[in-house]
């Protein structure tokens, strides 16, 4: 994750006093807090579907079939190579 994307960082002896109400705003906004310690980030406090997400993507990179077929479809995409919605499943789109 890119610390540019982190919506706020709080000290961690704040964030104790507020962790119920930071996973309430986590929860409804599906950011992420970096909690610090000495001004410095020191942990990251996410909502579970972000967390679930983040998952999701690791193992989607982990997966080396799963990346050739992306690296081909990009490839595809910048020439220009595109597969109508017909052709891959079968019936115009609606």
């Amino acid at each position: 994750m890119d610390i540019t994307n982190v919506e706020e960082f709080i000290p961690v002896s704040k964030a104790k006093s507020r962790l119920l109400a930071l996973i309430r705003e986590l929860d409804e906004h599906q950011g992420a807090v970096a909690l610090t310690r000495d001004g410095v980030p020191a942990a990251m406090l996410l909502s579970m579907d972000h967390f679930k997400g983040l998952m999701e993507t690791i193992e989607i990179l982990a997966d080396s079939q799963s990346m050739r077929s992306l690296r081909r479809s990009l490839k595809q995409a910048q020439r220009g190579e595109w597969v109508s919605h017909e052709k891959v499943f079968g019936r115009a789109s609606r």
